[in-house]
């Protein structure tokens, strides 16, 4: 209907929605890119202040104990650990989606920096041959080495934050996680003997490094300083207890005791009041700078030399927080942003690389004190971070007497729970065996060749078994369960119906080039006649036929073919294997191949008069399987085989369409909606199929139970009759 002034109102509602949408377009932007302003509208001071302040002292202090641990698996010194653990957390929280996470040094991260720092920088020889070590220590080498790669990794994770890839860490799967991060434990494991023991061991890195350092440590077990294990089996001890009970009594608890802080400040105190550094030999953190040290700038050689190695570093830093930080979304009700959670860690890389950070995730048990002490939002993780700039800048010196065995048994313990991943492989081995062997693969892998080639075939195995899976699914034959309309594998039940002449085929995989052929054999097994080989049988028959017709051997009869032959006639030996799979057009009579042919011709027998292809399970069919497919129909079509393909997608229809698929033979009529529908077809044209037993006219609901013995029963409820 019509007004005076419609048209007017509506150009004007036009108007005034485009100058709404042109300003408030870059506030939409800045809103999405900076995630601080979303979630503080939101903020409730009163019931969230207290516990993010008690949540940020609490991760604090576990931060700064985990930064100059996690920062000797880099093979930098201590005190930059500190460093990392503040300057990513600040653009975090600026930028980051997650409200839990704790971002800072992940230990996996640290030793594949670590891997790339002995390798420019070893400790024994001479560094790699840049312009930019020129003058400097080994020590700053070694941080504009990780400095530089943390800058490429933040790079790297920027450019996919910004392309909007973050989907890429959905092909790291739980499995090829658990393989990677136990073997990451593993290497852990082994770099941190050397504190734990007192050695003198330099940093390998490289295939097969695992067993070098072994094999040195070995060679120098009798070198161990006592008094190093000593003070780390106390450590290690007394921190595993008090975390067990910290898990067990956690419901009662207020928050978790922090004992690896506890027990920090203790040996600290001790080593300092005996002067263990001289008394006993124990190589302490020894001096830490107070404040931060002026930005510098990446070096563009380091980044031709570790590009290779910067991507897994991106892409496990991300799989790793984003995982994470999923499980706790989930937790507390909200949403996080896959791509905006690689743009916050690029630039918090970015930002920290540019003040000596190396690259930052986040970790596991770090996360875990941050969330159960409470903290709603990331005001904690800033103010874990300014409790890391106060160590940082006023009380970093009372650091200095810490042993570092100390910091190396603090590193141990929180291997806990990476290392108790190794369950998982009984498991895995009962439920799924090519999960099994991705997470073996990755973590043999990984243990042998180092983190990141190990990364690389773990991947590599990982599409391979999708790629296997898919070219060699596991097909069937269904039946239908007695009393009902489902159909199922006929092997898995016992009442079960199936119509005489009636073979019904699952396809259970998309159709494409690799499995083709694989899928043809199947089908081939499962009806039990090669139609190809019937088809040059049948040809060859009828050639032989129409030749003795032509010589007066034969004659038709409208009762069939007689033989005027004075004596038996032979089929000859030799085979013809042409490729026509057209029967001949000029024969002068139908030929029934069920009944026995003249001459002592023999075929090979068709006992199926229709078949039944379930295309439920077929997401999508390629241009080279999509010719296989219609040889392999038009070659059934051709031996009397009605062909039916049920349950296809509307989609792959539409594409066999547009490829020419339909002709003459193959037609668009033998697609079904439902399986159900093309049996009760089937059923109609071919009465004989149910002449001894009746197709049931009632249908059953069927639940299937799973018994813990593994056998399958079914439990039938009778619903209202249905006529079909």
């Amino acid at each position: 209907m019509w007004w005076p002034g419609h048209s007017t109102q509506r150009r004007t509602s036009r108007r005034s929605t485009r100058r709404s949408t042109g300003t408030e377009r870059p506030c939409w932007i800045i809103s999405e890119s900076i995630s601080l302003i979303s979630w503080m509208k939101l903020y409730r001071l009163r019931d969230w202040l207290l516990s993010d302040i008690v949540s940020g002292v609490s991760t604090g202090l576990v931060a700064v104990l985990q930064g100059l641990a996690y920062c000797l698996l880099a093979s930098l010194p201590p005190w930059y650990g500190l460093f990392s653990a503040f300057f990513p957390v600040i653009i975090y929280f600026f930028l980051g989606t997650s409200r839990h996470i704790s971002v800072g040094p992940f230990p996996v991260l640290c030793l594949m920096i670590g891997s790339v720092v002995t390798r420019l920088v070893p400790d024994e020889g001479s560094p790699a041959n840049f312009t930019a070590f020129e003058g400097l220590t080994r020590d700053d080498q070694r941080v504009l080495v990780a400095s530089s790669v943390t800058f490429l990794v933040g790079l790297m994770q920027l450019a996919m934050g910004v392309l909007q890839v973050g989907f890429v860490v959905m092909y790291l799967s739980d499995t090829l996680v658990s393989g990677f991060t136990t073997a990451a434990a593993i290497h852990i494991l082994v770099s941190q003997l050397k504190f734990v023991l007192g050695l003198q061991v330099p940093g390998i890195s490289g295939p097969l490094s695992i067993i070098y350092t072994l094999e040195i440590i070995f060679n120098k077990i009798t070198s161990t300083n006592v008094c190093d294990v000593v003070i780390s089996l106390v450590i290690m001890v007394v921190v595993f207890i008090v975390k067990e009970l910290n898990d067990r009594f956690k419901s009662k608890l207020p928050v978790p005791i922090p004992i690896e802080v506890i027990m920090t400040v203790i040996i600290c105190g001790v080593s300092y009041a005996f002067d263990f550094e001289n008394k006993y030999g124990i190589e302490v953190v020894g001096y830490i700078p107070r404040g931060y040290e002026p930005p510098i700038a990446p070096e563009l050689p380091i980044f031709q030399e570790t590009a290779v190695e910067a991507f897994p570093m991106a892409i496990v830093g991300f799989a790793v927080a984003f995982s994470v930080a999923k499980v706790y979304s989930v937790k507390h009700d909200y949403t996080i942003d896959g791509n905006q959670e690689l743009v916050a860690f690029g630039v918090s890389n970015i930002f920290g690389a540019s003040f000596r950070s190396f690259a930052a995730s986040t970790a596991l048990s770090r996360t875990a004190v941050q969330e159960s002490t409470g903290g709603k939002t990331q005001v904690a993780g800033l103010l874990s971070a300014i409790i890391v700039m106060i160590v940082t800048l006023a009380i970093g010196f009372l650091l200095q007497p810490l042993p570092k065995s100390v910091l190396g048994a603090v590193v141990l313990v929180n291997l806990k729970g990476m290392l108790l991943q190794f369950r998982d492989i009984p498991y895995l081995w009962r439920r799924d065996k090519p999960d099994c062997v991705v997470w073996l693969g990755t973590c043999i892998a990984s243990i042998l060749l180092g983190l990141d080639l190990g990364l690389a075939v773990g991947l590599g195995i990982e599409l391979l078994s999708v790629v296997l899976r898919a070219q060699f699914p596991r097909c069937c034959v269904l039946a239908n369960i007695r009393g009902t309309d489902i159909y199922r594998d006929r092997k898995d039940y016992i009442d079960i119906f199936e119509p005489e002449g009636v073979k019904i085929f699952k396809i259970p995989s998309p159709i494409f080039f690799a499995n083709i052929d694989f899928l043809k054999n199947k089908l081939i097994d499962a009806v039990g006649f090669n139609p190809l080989r019937v088809l040059r049988k049948r040809n060859k028959a009828l050639g032989m036929i129409r030749e003795l017709l032509k010589k007066g051997h034969l004659q038709w009869t409208p009762n069939g073919f007689l033989n005027t032959s004075s004596g038996p006639i032979n089929q000859p030996d030799d085979e013809n294997n042409s490729e026509d799979l057209d029967l001949p057009s000029d024969f002068p009579a139908r030929v029934d191949w069920r009944a026995p042919l003249p001459a002592n011709l023999v075929v090979p027998r068709v006992d199926i008069h229709s078949l039944i292809l379930d295309f439920a399970a077929v997401s999508f069919l390629d241009i080279s399987a999509l010719k296989g497919l219609k040889t392999m129909l038009t070659e059934f079509i051709r031996v009397d085989v009605e062909i039916y393909i049920v349950a296809c997608d509307p989609c792959i229809l539409q594409k066999l369409h547009d490829c020419c698929f339909f002709d003459d033979e193959v037609h668009p009529s033998m697609f079904y909606l439902t399986l159900h529908d093309a049996v009760l077809h089937i059923l109609h044209l071919h009465p004989e199929c149910t002449a001894e037993k009746k197709y049931p006219s009632k249908i059953l609901t069927t639940v299937t139970i799973h018994h813990s013995e593994g056998s399958l029963r079914n439990r039938n409820t009778l619903e209202p009759e249905t006529k079909f």
